[in-house]
């Protein structure tokens, strides 16, 4: 079984390389084979839609919604549901790929055996 490890950020673009660093660590994991879960909390549900992963920049970087389409293709990514209902995004205002889930399924991740977690 692949090692599985479940990145949360829980910034949105106000923090650029903190943002960037997790959808990095996120994309990085992916590409070595491991099973990944990325967690988008606070005002970073908003890269679960169309458009403000495409409108980011940050020098130096691997464009944003190159390494959120990454996590989508070999992971999961997954909005918080709170974080959603407070922004009014449902699920059909999400990318393809992309789901709403609570707390309950991000503790149920974090305690698999095995699991690595990381919170940016």
């Amino acid at each position: 079984m692949a090692r599985q490890l479940v990145v949360k950020v829980t910034c949105g673009t106000e923090d650029p390389e903190r943002l960037n660093q997790a959808f990095t660590v996120a994309a990085a994991a992916v590409a070595s084979g491991a099973q990944v879960s990325l967690w988008l909390t606070g005002e970073a549900a908003w890269l679960g839609l169309p458009g403000p992963a495409e409108e980011f920049e940050l020098p130096l970087a691997t464009p944003l919604a190159a390494l959120r389409d990454s996590v989508i293709a070999g992971g999961t990514l997954t909005v918080c549901s709170q974080c959603a209902a407070r922004r009014e995004i449902g699920e059909d205002d999400l990318l393809a790929g992309v789901r709403i889930a609570g707390a309950a399924s991000f503790a149920e991740e974090i305690l698999g055996e095995g699991v690595q977690a990381i919170v940016y």
